[in-house]
């Protein structure tokens, strides 16, 4: 890695956004949250935080909702298991959405997060690295001009129905939005690294994240990497077996 592309922020916080019913899954989400489904034979949770541990991160929130007991006892285990990193439940009563969440998780006076950039995970993400960490490009791309960097996958690399994409991408890293009647190459892969200000003058109620990041795209203030590794798109039962055959097919065991 050049001095150049040495990363100016190195978070040690994050949060994992684990609350949400996730209706497309069922019904394997009847009687489990999504976050703990195994996948290539650990739960989806386990699998984020691998990561947010390998990129220095000590502290994390994780949100909780349906069936939210079981993501309190996971959450208990780990600790009494001496995992790191550290971790803090946040039950939401009511749902109060992406942005909400992570606007709530910032209120004092016992938070863990900001007011440096921290990262936000979804609770169903799953990637696997290119040559350089995911979440280390994130930070490396990551300055004062910006409120956030989200990490985008290219949507014909992704073995599932993923519509018509989110976003289009300059050489610059800006994006923009998909319009009604376009098809854009690139959708959110479910993790991104914020600033606190991305959720400034929020409103109070549930809001969804792309309510932020439009601002911020308005204002120039939104950029997002390319992720140059494998990235699953987990919204059915029937994506999360096409993931599972193809992290354990021969020649994609070969080539790890």
């Amino acid at each position: 890695m050049t001095a150049s592309t040495l990363p100016i922020v190195k978070p040690h916080s994050a949060m994992i956004l684990a609350a949400g019913r996730g209706e497309r899954m069922r019904p394997l989400t009847d009687t489990l949250p999504k976050p703990l489904l195994q996948l290539s034979g650990r739960g989806l949770l386990d699998h984020s935080f691998d990561r947010l541990l390998a990129a220095g991160v000590r502290d994390v929130v994780v949100n909780a909702h349906w069936l939210g007991e079981q993501v309190a006892q996971y959450l208990a285990g780990r600790d009494a298991a001496g995992l790191g990193p550290r971790t803090r439940l946040m039950p939401e009563e009511k749902l109060l959405d992406t942005g909400g969440s992570v606007r709530a998780a910032l209120a004092p006076p016992d938070t863990k997060l900001g007011p440096a950039p921290f990262y936000v995970v979804n609770g169903d993400a799953y990637w696997v690295d290119g040559p350089r960490p995911a979440l280390s490009r994130l930070a490396a791309a990551f300055d004062d001009s910006v409120d956030g960097v989200l990490l985008v996958h290219r949507g014909f690399q992704v073995r599932a129905d993923v519509g018509f994409g989110d976003f289009a991408v300059d050489k610059l890293g800006r994006p923009t939005r998909r319009t009604e009647r376009q098809v854009v190459p690139y959708i959110f892969a479910g993790v991104q690294l914020i600033s606190p200000a991305l959720l400034d003058d929020m409103p109070a109620a549930p809001f969804s994240m792309n309510l932020a990041w439009d601002r911020a795209i308005e204002r120039g203030r939104l950029r997002v990497v390319v992720h140059d590794g494998l990235w699953f798109h987990l919204s059915t039962p029937e994506d999360l077996r096409d993931a599972e055959h193809f992290l354990h097919a021969p020649t994609y065991g070969e080539m790890r």
